[in-house]
């Protein structure tokens, strides 16, 4: 019997490891031509696409991907919310995880799906390549499990995105040499088209054709440099069942916030009325997206990216087609922090029986980490052209970040000194008024520095992201690698450490990887750090991050070998 019993275990560790699968792509990294608003220029792209090659994965796979560097600059490339167990390696962000594929290189990205499923993405993490470099990962559930929504007809993905007329890397090199804002994007896009309100962009505009009683599944991307970002379709309610690789509780809204770096699944159902031949009724709506800009005194591109839903089968043989402008979609004001807030509290955690919410209940650490816009003193004799002739940056706890020259993981693993240092502070070195006005000028100078958070591992790990008001409050989407989080709370104002962790929501917060920290607010995270590696976090508006907004987190080993780093692979880039 007992014999029985282990046979009838072991066929069944044997069906799962069936089940998941190893996977093989090659991404060949190279400059191509395209043209958009009526210029051409070369960009990066990935085997000449733009956006990239989606991805096709379970729960649970394992991909390789080839990644030769054919490109005069450097190169690497991150899986923007894979877990990546135990494997920093791959994570992607240059000279934290890795050094850069040199032009004429080759590495081996070697990617671990674990509980991801849904919609994630991968990006360039060098400079601003992400621009052009990115695109989806569509995870399904594994074998004999289904998706817990109604069955799509068919998956879209739309992977929101801005496009320069210039080449991005000179935009932001101009702006770190002057240490002014970049300057802005001249349209937003639509998987890679800005859409027929642009000029010379009609012909191009993004389409897409649906059956009437069908439903269709849109697998939402915002891979935008530097702007959050309303989106919405005309005529159709979007249902909201995913975001960030992971399940949420249902609900039905007229439109989505969605910051850089996060994804979401939506459902659309193709309800509109059929069109006859006595009909005036039109058929075909615009989807659109247009900036949720929240900072004061910040430009920013106010334009709007459109593409098109049609429905086909529709019109009688006898009817001449539509020829009558889409209908445009209601969306909140660029400036409407009440819409932004008002979505973003309608996440939960779907909490099911399959799919349940694991949040630490008690913490091990708390750290409270202040976000801050900066200058630098630049020289009298030199002025900069930021404010009061200084040097635009940024921070996290007065700390902005110094990139090395030998990534910290490497650093790390084989105790190379003085490439990092292990002081991140738990709390801000000065508490004021964070949310504050007229705050003295003397606040806005930070320390530029290199330092990391060491953290014990499987410590329960609670973060709380306050905002500030120093030169321009800004909602601030905050990316930690490596781990997911629980967003137990958010709120307004200073936060309040004996009085807002009584309002948690501890039972079915959403599970995420980027957070949006609300303009001149805080939000709360938890994590179990159960992954032991290098781990960057960042602010993933492109601009924060080039001028400092970010860290590293370190998790140490644990005691057993399934608690720990997996060794280097062999064809690491070198610096």
């Amino acid at each position: 019997m007992k014999m029985l019993v282990l046979l009838f275990l072991y066929g069944l560790l044997g069906s799962c490891l069936v089940s998941a699968k190893t996977l093989h792509h090659k991404f060949v990294i190279k400059e191509t031509k395209y043209t958009r608003l009526c210029s051409t220029k070369d960009i990066l792209t990935v085997n000449g696409q733009f956006p990239g090659p989606t991805i096709y994965a379970s729960k649970g796979d394992t991909i390789f991907v080839d990644v030769y560097n054919s490109a005069g600059s450097n190169i690497t490339i991150h899986w923007h919310g894979v877990d990546q167990p135990r494997n920093p390696w791959s994570d992607g962000p240059e000279y934290i995880t890795q050094c850069p594929i040199r032009p004429g290189g080759k590495f081996t990205y070697k990617i671990i799906l674990s509980e991801e499923v849904g919609t994630l993405w991968w990006h360039a993490h060098s400079a601003w390549d992400r621009a052009t470099v990115h695109g989806a990962i569509f995870i399904y559930p594994e074998k004999g499990s289904s998706f817990p929504y109604p069955a799509p007809y068919k998956e879209i993905p739309i992977i929101l995105g801005e496009w320069w007329k210039a080449d991005v890397d000179q935009v932001i090199a101009e702006a770190l040499r002057t240490g002014a804002d970049p300057n802005i994007s001249e349209a937003y896009t639509i998987n890679g088209q800005p859409g027929d309100l642009y000029n010379c962009s009609k012909q191009g505009t993004f389409k897409v054709l649906v059956e009437h009683g069908k439903t269709y599944l849109l697998r939402l991307i915002n891979g935008a440099i530097n702007n959050e970002l309303f989106f919405g379709i005309a005529g159709h309610k979007l249902r909201v069942v995913g975001t960030d690789g992971g399940y949420i509780k249902p609900f039905d809204t007229n439109y989505v916030m969605i910051t850089p770096g996060q994804t979401m699944d939506l459902l659309l159902f193709a309800n509109q009325q059929s069109l006859n031949k006595s009909s005036a009724k039109n058929n075909r709506y615009y989807m659109a997206t247009r900036p949720y800009a929240s900072a004061d005194g910040v430009e920013y591109d106010n334009s709007s990216a459109t593409a098109i839903i049609e429905y086909k089968n529709q019109r009688s043989k006898l009817s001449p087609p539509s020829t009558s402008s889409p209908l445009f979609p209601v969306l909140p004001a660029d400036n409407d922090t009440n819409a932004a807030t008002a979505f973003t509290a309608k996440l939960r955690s779907l909490d099911s029986k399959d799919h349940p919410a694991d949040v630490p209940k008690d913490i091990d650490e708390r750290v409270i980490i202040t976000i801050a816009m900066n200058i630098l003193p630049c020289n009298d004799s030199d002025p900069c052209s930021g404010p009061f002739s200084g040097r635009l940056a940024s921070s996290l706890n007065n700390i902005s970040f110094q990139s090395p020259v030998i990534d910290i993981l490497d650093a790390y693993y084989h105790q190379i000194p003085n490439v990092y240092g292990k002081n991140f502070p738990s709390e801000p070195p000065q508490y004021y008024n964070f949310t504050g006005e007229d705050l003295p000028r003397l606040l806005l100078t930070p320390k530029r520095l290199t330092e990391v958070r060491m953290v014990e591992y499987n410590k329960s790990i609670e973060v709380v992201f306050q905002g500030t008001s120093l030169l321009a409050g800004e909602n601030h989407p905050l990316h930690l690698h490596g781990f997911r989080f629980y967003v137990v709370g958010r709120g307004f104002g200073n936060f309040d450490k004996e009085k807002d962790p009584k309002g948690y929501n501890l039972v079915d917060p959403p599970l995420e990887n980027t957070v949006g920290v609300p303009k001149n607010g805080w939000a709360a995270v938890r994590f179990r750090a159960s992954n032991p590696g290098v781990w960057f976090m960042h602010c993933h508006l492109d601009r924060h991050t080039s001028w400092g907004m970010t860290t590293v987190f370190i998790v140490k080993n644990g005691k057993t070998p399934e608690a720990q780093m997996l060794p280097p692979p062999k064809d690491m880039p070198k610096c």
